[in-house]
This record gives C-alpha cells, sequence and structure tokens, in this order.
C-alpha cells in the first residue's frame, strides 16, 4: 500500500464530510438564511469540513429537508441541536448564539481549554450543556446565573477549581448536574430540582455539603473518591432522600456505623460504601433491601452477622475485606434445662480435651514439616485479610513442582490450600544470606502500598510470611495469568495456557482489559492520597481472572507521592524496556505520566498484537507506532490482523490513536489517567 492511500483518520474525515453534504443537500428551503450562514461559518470555524464554503443557500432543494439528527437538528427553519463530540473542538466562537433557538449543545470529548466559555450565557435558550472531558480550568464565575433555563449541565473531567458561585444556584431548573473529577469544594446550594449529582473525585474539605440532603426530588448521587473529607459519620440527613435510586460514597472517609434508616430508602437499587472506615454491625433493617438492590459494603471494618438475607452466594462478594464479618450463626445457642450445668461441663471437658489433642498434633505435625523442608527459623505471619489457611499450609507446598514463574527477585508458586479447592499464588523473596537491600527494599514497598488500597483492578494482598532469610506474599490467585501470556505466548505458561494457546484473545476482552487497567491505574493517580507511581507497567503484570478481568500486580517499584503531579527523582532506573517513558530513562524523574507512558505501550499491545520490543534491537514498540503514523501509513495497517473485524475498526484505531497520545516523548502532553479512562469508557 502506497504513501497515497488515504489513512484511517483521513477515512474518518470524509465519513465527517460525507454527513454535511447530506446537511447541505437536505436543507429545508425554509432554513433561515441567517442561521444557514451562521452554521456554515461555524462549520469553517471548527474547521469540521474543508468544504463548507460550498455551503449557501444556492445548494438548498425542496425536496426532504432534516439532516443527520446525531450532528444537527433543524427545527422550522432554526438549529435546535449541536451534537459534536469528539471533533477535536478547542474553542468556542463569539458568534455561536447567533443560532438563536440553540436547546441543545453537546461538545463534550474535545480539547476545548481555558475557562467556561462566557459565549454559552448569550444562547437564552439553552436547556443541556454538555462539555464532559474537556480542557476547562479555572473558576466559574458568578455571571453563570445567566444560564437559568439550563436542566442538564455536565462540567465533568475537566479541571475547574474553587468553590461553586452563588450565581450558580440561580439555575434552579437544574435536574441533572455532573462536576465529577475537578477540583471543586464546598456547597452546592439549593438546587432542589435536581434528580441526577455527580460530584465524585473533588476536593471536598471538612464535610460533606449538607444542603444534599434537602434535595427531595435526588434519584442519583455520587460522591465517591472525595478523600479529602474529614472522616465523618454517613450524613443523617441523606436518608430523608426517599426517591434516591443509586448511592455512590465509596472513598470517601466515612467512619462509625451504618444508620438503620438507610433500609427505609424503599427507592434504593444501588448501595456503594466499600473502602472507608465504617464499623459496627449492619443494620438488620438492611433486609428491606433485599431483592431489589445492588450493595457493595467491602473494605470497611464490619464486624457481626451478615443479614440472613444477604447471606447468600448473590451477595457473597459485597462484604469481601472486613474480617469481623460472620456468615450463618456467629454464636452457639445453648438451650436452658434441668441439666444444664452438667451439659456445659461436659461441653466444656470436650472442648478442652479435644484442644489439648489438636495443639499436640499442631506441634507434632510443625516439627515434622520444618524439619522435612528446612524451615528452622521462625516465621511471622501479618494478615491484611481473612484467611483460612496457616503459614504452614503455604510453606508446607513451597515446592519445585508448584513454581509458575520466576524473576529477579524470587519465584511464585501456585499453592492449592486446604480442602476447599482455594487456590493462592505466594511470591518469594529470598537467598542463601540475608536479603539484599535491593530485594528487600522491594518487598516492603510492595507491602506497604498494597496493604494500604483496595480496588476491583488491582491484585489483593492476603498477608506476608517472613523470617530472617526469607519473605513471602501471598496474593489472590488470577486463573488467566498474565496479559503477555495471551497477546504473545510468553515462555512460563502454564497449562491452563497451553490447553488453549490456540484461542485468539478478541478485540471486546482486549477492551475490557484496558478499561481494567486504567480504572485500576485511575483510582492509584486520583483517588489515593498521596498518588502512587507504579513505575513497571507491563503487559506481564496485568492478571487476568476467570472472566478476564484485570488487575494490576508487582507493586515493587511503586513509589508514594507527596502529592499530585509532583517529581520525584530516582536513584536508578527501573522498569522494562520498551516500557520506560523518556524522562524516567534520561532524567530519573518520576510522577503519574511515567505510568500514563507505559500504558500507552499496553494500549498499542492490545491493538497491534506486537510485543512492547518491537521495532528492532533498539527501537520500541511506541517508536515503531510513531513512525509509522509520521510516514502517512494507514492506521488500519498497523493493527492486529488477528481480530480486526470490520465491527471493532472503528474501537480499535481509537485505542490505536490513545496510544499514541500516552506515549508522547513531552511528559506535558499525555493525558492523565482519569482522562484516558474516559476515552476508553466511550470507546466501550
Amino acid at each position: 500500500m502506497t504513501k497515497s492511500t488515504p489513512t484511517f483518520i483521513q477515512f474518518s474525515f470524509y465519513i465527517i464530510f460525507f454527513y454535511f453534504l447530506l446537511l447541505v443537500s437536505h436543507a429545508s428551503p425554509q432554513l433561515h438564511h441567517q442561521e444557514q450562514a451562521v452554521l456554515v461559518k461555524l462549520m469553517q470555524y471548527w474547521k469540521i469540513s474543508s468544504y463548507s464554503n460550498g455551503w449557501s443557500s444556492a445548494n438548498c432543494t425542496p425536496a426532504d429537508c432534516s439532516p443527520p439528527a446525531d450532528l444537527i437538528t433543524c427545527i422550522n427553519g432554526s438549529v435546535t441541536k449541536l451534537l459534536l463530540q469528539n471533533q477535536g473542538i478547542a474553542l468556542v466562537p463569539p458568534f455561536l448564539c447567533d443560532l438563536k433557538n440553540l436547546t441543545v449543545i453537546d461538545l463534550s470529548n474535545n480539547n476545548i481549554y481555558g475557562e467556561f466559555p462566557k459565549v454559552f450565557y448569550n444562547c437564552s435558550k439553552l436547556e443541556y450543556l454538555d462539555l464532559l472531558n474537556n480542557n476547562l480550568s479555572g473558576t466559574v464565575h458568578n455571571d453563570i446565573h445567566h444560564m437559568a433555563r439550563l436542566r442538564h449541565l455536565n462540567l465533568g473531567f475537566n479541571n475547574i477549581y474553587g468553590e461553586l458561585p452563588k450565581g450558580f444556584y440561580n439555575c434552579s431548573k437544574l435536574k441533572y448536574l455532573d462536576l465529577a473529577v475537578n477540583d471543586l469544594s464546598a456547597s452546592i446550594g439549593q438546587l432542589t430540582e435536581l434528580t441526577t449529582l455527580r460530584l465524585s473525585s473533588n476536593q471536598f474539605n471538612g464535610s460533606f455539603p449538607l444542603e444534599i440532603g434537602n434535595l427531595s426530588n435526588l434519584e442519583v448521587l455520587d460522591l465517591s473518591y472525595n478523600t479529602r473529607i474529614t472522616p465523618t459519620r454517613f450524613p443523617s440527613n441523606f436518608t430523608h432522600l426517599k426517591k434516591l435510586k443509586s448511592l455512590w460514597m465509596s472513598s470517601t472517609n466515612l467512619i462509625g456505623e451504618i444508620p438503620y434508616t438507610i433500609g427505609e430508602m424503599t427507592a434504593l437499587e444501588y448501595l456503594d460504601l466499600s473502602t472507608n472506615n465504617l464499623s459496627g454491625e449492619i443494620p438488620k433493617e438492611f433486609g428491606f433491601l433485599r431483592g431489589r438492590t445492588i450493595l457493595n459494603l467491602e473494605n470497611n471494618q464490619l464486624s457481626g452477622r451478615i443479614p440472613i438475607e444477604f447471606d447468600n452466594e448473590e451477595y457473597y462478594r459485597s462484604f469481601d475485606g472486613n474480617p469481623g464479618l460472620c456468615a450463618r450463626t456467629c454464636s452457639l445457642d445453648l438451650r436452658t434445662s434441668k441439666n444444664y450445668s452438667r451439659f456445659l461441663a461436659l461441653i466444656i471437658s470436650l472442648i478442652i480435651a479435644a484442644l489439648l489433642v489438636l495443639l499436640a498434633s499442631f506441634f507434632v505435625i510443625r516439627i515434622y514439616r520444618k524439619k522435612k523442608h528446612g524451615l528452622e527459623s521462625t516465621w511471622k505471619l501479618t494478615t491484611f485479610q481473612r484467611l483460612n489457611f496457616t503459614e504452614s499450609d503455604i510453606l508446607s507446598r513451597l515446592t519445585e513442582n508448584n513454581v509458575i514463574g520466576s524473576g529477579g527477585s524470587g519465584k511464585v508458586y501456585r499453592v492449592a490450600i486446604n480442602h476447599s479447592h482455594d487456590v493462592v499464588a505466594v511470591k518469594r523473596f529470598w537467598s542463601n544470606k540475608k536479603l539484599e537491600e535491593e530485594l528487600e527494599r522491594e518487598f516492603f514497598a510492595e507491602v506497604r502500598i498494597l496493604s494500604s488500597i483496595q480496588h476491583s483492578n488491582i491484585v489483593k494482598l492476603l498477608c506476608c510470611i517472613s523470617n530472617d532469610n526469607s519473605k513471602l506474599l501471598v496474593y489472590e490467585y488470577l486463573e488467566n495469568h498474565s496479559l503477555d501470556q495471551w497477546l504473545h505466548g510468553t515462555s512460563g505458561a502454564s497449562t491452563v495456557l497451553d490447553s488453549v494457546h490456540h484461542i485468539i484473545l478478541d478485540w471486546p476482552k482486549r477492551l475490557q482489559i484496558a478499561v481494567g487497567v486504567a480504572q485500576g491505574l485511575c483510582y492509584m493517580h486520583h483517588a489515593c492520597s498521596p498518588p502512587i507511581v507504579h513505575r513497571d507497567v507491563k503487559s506481564s503484570n496485568i492478571l487476568l481472572d476467570s472472566e478476564f478481568n484485570a488487575k494490576v500486580a508487582d507493586f515493587g517499584l511503586a513509589r508514594m507521592m507527596i502529592t499530585q503531579g509532583e517529581q520525584v527523582t530516582m536513584s536508578t532506573v527501573a522498569g522494562s524496556f520498551g516500557y520506560i517513558a523518556p524522562e524516567y530513562a534520561h532524567t530519573t524523574r518520576v510522577n503519574e505520566k511515567v505510568d500514563v507512558f507505559s500504558f500507552g505501550v499496553i494500549l498499542l499491545e492490545l491493538a497491534t498484537g506486537r510485543k512492547a520490543n518491537h521495532g528492532g534491537e533498539h527501537t520500541s514498540l511506541a517508536e515503531w507506532a510513531w513512525r509509522h503514523i509520521q510516514e502517512g501509513n494507514p492506521v488500519v495497517d498497523a493493527l492486529d490482523e488477528e481480530v480486526r473485524e470490520n465491527s471493532y475498526l472503528e474501537k480499535m484505531c481509537c485505542v490505536f490513536t490513545l496510544g499514541i497520545i500516552c506515549t508522547g516523548t513531552q511528559p506535558s502532553t499525555r493525558p492523565s489517567m482519569k482522562e484516558v479512562l474516559q476515552v476508553l469508557l466511550r470507546c466501550n
């Protein structure tokens, strides 16, 4: 294929041009000449079609006049809707609202920068404005009250900061408000018509805005990942929101007991209070939610008995990470009778005798196993989750037959424990002498990081077992092993992979994996305080469970930053060739953007099927991909032929292009992980 062959980007451009030609050929003969001129001028300004100069009333014909509804809507000769997502728009021109009947503007997923554009104030009939995932910054000014007709406002995934002005409260007709993933603080006023409010990942200090409890029409409330909130109890007035259907409050520093009145929120369909410090028992009133509510109480300090309505397989993952919780009955109920004292004495005697036998057996077996396996040193067990095994169960099974991988810091074992068929993965750092300083640092880095964070896309650390000469980390076991084994058939694949080596990882699974990894990294960069930089993101450190859900693993090189965006100078460069960001290799300075670069390489691996070191001895996949584009080659030619189906082309090109952007040589040009995640969710 020659360089003159159209690239996918050019092809997409032609498609857009075709739609706008349809707009011209079907323009209403009654379309006002003034609006038509403004529309042509607008398309020229945004360079959506280089042929828009040909747009004039002379092109209009009286037949069938309706432009594509997915781009522009006209009613009675006036433009009423602009739906121009993903068009690369950077500025909003001052003449936009010369289209005087605009009621809907959707400019999401563009590159609009600077403060909130005041030109929108002139759109007097505007009811719907979506600026999700742009580059807006600065504060929102008090004169936003001019947009009093707004019913839907989405400013999520921008960089807006500060307090919302009082003028904002005059937008009293708002029903949908999304301010997620910004740097906003303070109150949100009495917007009593709101049905949806999204404030996740902001900078709210102190407590939650108390007026939220007065928004009686609220149906969806998302406050998750507001990690700067002062530790506080669940706001009591939130339970007054009787119409609430979805409530997200994960990672919001909640403490104390869960109020029983949540069980009286009869409309509730989704409740997420995970990753907080809630304690005490789960109120029995939660039983009223059974059958209609998706529940997530993971990673708290709850204790006592799980309500019987939720004590079943359907909800078993809803309570993970609460060591004090127990299923079924938590205590033995002995009935009173005439012979109660005798019965009690008999039971106690039997229990003591059984315990003595078990204790003696335990010591005999332990001594035998230590002698058998040469494990004479004293072992220390530190738990991070509720366990159903002991250190002896692990130590006795660390045999060569169970090795599933090895590296510079030690070996990884697959260990089946007890008779429940549970399996864990054990990473062993060890040597014949005292641990070297570097391995010691990696071990404690991994323990420090993984014991402090909990996320469904980050591998779960169960416990660590250590003595003077050897240290073990015990993780959840992921059945489908690592992403690189599926993409590249790397050596060391287990029999599970050997038996399915002929199966290709299809595109939907690849996109699912990309989203999962992005969610894990987004949590580390934006929800953890301080932020965490992994430093060794690569396909072999992405593990997959039985449903191909991705989990980020191997935190031996991870570092906690002091603040988001902070740069730290490392003593040496660590990582893997093909994944290391240029600034890290040259200056040893790191921040979150080194992970973005590495993740971009994984996106390129998923889209092309090539290895990270593809391109020759001294070049990488990222350099090869950049060169492929710069030489004018079609994007489609770079995609993995094994999964390159017509129905997937658009999404594959989206992921490939995102990989190119993430692997930019300048850190400042790379998006943040929250921006990357949003693009992937749109692709999906």
